[in-house]
């Protein structure tokens, strides 16, 4: 049963500004939780069924549309059902240390616009890894279970908008093309934040990633912009050239 503290309470009133963050490599290093699953698997199972619990995941989310580890364990079992190992991969998952891949200054980032303005969690992905992650990293208590998880976030901003009623809206992640599909849908009332951390940032086209109206290198950047650095009459802000 829920307790009072682990029930978010919802703004009633239209606010000024809102904050809404991505969590797999824009506040935590979901590369690095990846490439630890990857080490597990081959030690426990080699590398051929590493490999093959890979190429099932892939498979599971080209048809859900979003990242879902436990369901691609659950296809992983066939053929090893007599492997002890097998039983331990989901408490491995459920039970992975995640507030130790936090980016550094990720809870003083939140800490800091949750004094601009509410600020939550808006993320893709599954309804039990998911959460769980956020979870285990701290997110879910440091922004007092302000989250929302959906399969496709930027179809969704209906809904959004309806929990989190704003004049403006401020998005920060890591994939700049999800970032471009939001400013379509939202236009002038939303300031996108490209963090350019993790595999999709660096794999992201040029015109794509020049598009986000603010584009920073790490998460802790944020933790020195005032609000009036995210609002539409703002001076686009770009990373220096190198």
């Amino acid at each position: 049963m829920l307790s009072a503290d682990s029930v978010a309470v919802h703004p009633t009133a239209t606010a000024s500004v809102v904050f809404l963050f991505d969590v797999d490599n824009t506040l935590l290093d979901n590369d690095r939780f990846g490439a630890d699953l990857g080490d597990t698997l081959a030690q426990a199972f080699g590398t051929t069924e590493r490999d093959r619990y890979w190429a099932l995941y892939a498979q599971l989310r080209d048809e859900l549309g979003y990242a879902d580890y436990l369901g691609a364990l659950q296809r992983f079992r066939a053929g090893l059902d007599n492997d002890p190992s097998l039983l331990h991969m989901s408490r491995y998952l459920l039970d992975y240390p995640f507030a130790d891949r936090l980016y550094p200054h990720a809870l003083e980032t939140l800490a800091h616009l949750r004094t601009l303005g509410p600020t939550a969690i808006l993320s893709d992905g599954d309804v039990v890894f998911q959460p769980r992650k956020i979870q285990r990293a701290g997110l879910w208590e440091a922004l007092r279970g302000e989250v929302l998880i959906y399969v496709h976030k930027q179809q969704m901003l209906v809904a959004m908008q309806h929990r989190y009623p704003a004049a403006h809206y401020v998005m920060i992640d890591d994939k700049p093309q999800i970032l471009a599909d939001m400013k379509q849908r939202l236009g002038r009332r939303l300031t996108t934040v490209f963090v350019e951390q993790g595999h999709y940032a660096a794999q992201a086209p040029a015109d794509v990633r020049a598009a986000a109206d603010i584009r920073i290198a790490c998460i802790g950047e944020l933790r020195g912009r005032k609000l009036g650095d995210f609002l539409p009459d703002a001076p686009v802000i770009n990373l220096p050239a190198d």
